[in-house]
């Protein structure tokens, strides 16, 4: 019940932020259109392809990070060591 609480909470979570970098993009674009001198307008355009590029993969680094807290499993098992498969496939012994 929890993961799936959880889950839900994300999903709306990551569709608000989305929307969000979406609407503060659009913005903008569209105080960046309305600039007159073409300098201030090419560093604004430039400094809007950073903040999208940051809004957009911080949106979707927290998607996945939070997925893999919420899905991922807690401990992950042992693995054998290289001697000692090396000493099963030497002996004629199936590996794994």
């Amino acid at each position: 019940m929890k993961k799936i609480l959880a889950s839900i909470v994300t999903t709306i979570l990551i569709v608000a932020m989305t929307l969000a970098a979406m609407f503060i993009l659009v913005w903008a674009t569209v105080t960046v259109t309305s600039l007159k001198s073409p300098l201030h307008r090419a560093a604004a355009m430039a400094a809007e392809l950073l903040l999208g590029v940051v809004l957009l993969l911080g949106t979707t680094w927290l998607a996945t990070h939070l997925a893999v807290r919420i899905f991922g499993t807690k401990e992950s098992p042992p693995l054998e060591s290289s001697e000692a498969l090396a000493k099963s496939s030497s002996a004629g012994e199936p590996g794994v």
